[in-house]
């Protein structure tokens, strides 16, 4: 999914520059440059700053003459939002790279923070590309493009009914491949896809997600209960979660007309537009903001700012179910 604008597609190039604002992409795109330097250099040193981690003189300590002239892949994450200050040292750095340093450079792309983009790509940077997919279709092409990079055929009907099935979340995509091409040998049609989710929907994290903001919360819990007892990670629920009242959010403000036409406007194949709209019955715009800041709390809680992520899921799913029911 990720392309290169820049010439030399060499992951030890002086200088990456990862445009966009797609987590996984932008991921993978650091991924790679860590490991070819490790391959060059097991002890390769890596250092993964955000924007305010940065701070004006850092970028040039980290990027000294070592005694032991050590490789070392040196990440800044957000670098749009670097003070006017680091960013100078940014640009003078470009001018005269280090060698054996791997610079690389995650930036939104945009206005913000345009004149240190500019200044990358005059600077020769191999430019990874990491758009956001909004559109049908882009999902579409990125789950072929991951059964091809695993080595695997799936037919055209087996990629859309897991872009059906799954969403919009290029991390649960990218997972539901990765567990189909070990799960199953052979060219993946779509019979596969079918019984592979009719199998463990009920494990699913849009199962618990789907009764949830139906109100159903005995139901959402029990699905989330036997999904944490087979494995499904507590991010990928609380992604399920987000997109399920974050749909609710968007078809209730969007105009009235055909599926098909909603489907267009709001980036969601046409059967999920009905589906969403039989599930917004009974919701309120503030109980939309509510579920969304529950589902918030839970998402921190589950990536390490709370002690047991079981119970905040929980939380969160009664919060979902309740709102859903604010308006009956």
């Amino acid at each position: 999914m990720a392309t290169r604008r820049n010439s030399t597609d060499d992951p030890l190039a002086p200088l990456t520059l990862a445009v966009g604002q797609e987590d996984l992409l932008l991921d993978r795109a650091v991924q790679q440059v860590v490991a070819a330097a490790r391959a060059a250099d097991p002890d390769t040193d890596v250092r993964d700053l955000t924007s305010d981690q940065l701070q004006p003189g850092t970028l040039a300590e980290l990027t000294s003459p070592s005694l032991f002239a050590e490789r070392k892949v040196v990440i800044v994450r957000g670098a749009q939002d670097l003070s006017a200050d680091t960013v100078k040292d940014v640009k003078a750095y470009l001018g005269d790279p280090v060698e054996e340093i791997t610079l690389v450079l995650l930036h939104a792309g945009g206005a913000k923070g345009k004149g240190l983009l500019d200044a990358a790509r005059k600077a020769g940077a191999r430019e990874v590309a990491c758009p956001k997919t909004t559109k049908p279709a882009e999902r579409l092409s990125f789950v072929r493009s991951e059964f091809r990079a695993l080595g695997r055929s799936a037919t055209p009907e087996a990629c859309q009914a897991l872009v059906d099935s799954i969403g919009s979340d290029l991390r649960e995509l990218a997972s539901a491949v990765s567990q189909l091409v070990a799960d199953v040998e052979g060219t993946i049609d779509e019979a596969v896809v079918a019984r592979y989710y009719t199998g463990r929907a009920e494990a699913s994290s849009f199962t618990v997600a789907d009764r949830a903001v139906e109100g159903r919360a005995a139901e959402a819990l029990e699905a989330l209960r036997w999904s944490l007892s087979t494995g499904v990670a507590p991010v990928l629920i609380t992604s399920a979660l987000a997109q399920g009242v974050r749909a609710i959010g968007k078809l209730s403000s969007a105009r009235g007309g055909r599926p098909a036409d909603l489907a267009r406007e709001l980036g969601m194949p046409p059967w999920k537009i009905d589906r969403v709209r039989q599930q917004m019955r009974g919701w309120t715009p503030d109980g939309v903001s509510l579920a969304l800041r529950a589902v918030a709390d839970a998402d921190a809680g589950v990536k390490g700012g709370g002690d047991d992520p079981e119970y905040a899921l929980e939380k969160a799913v009664v919060a979902v179910a309740r709102a859903a029911r604010s308006g009956r």
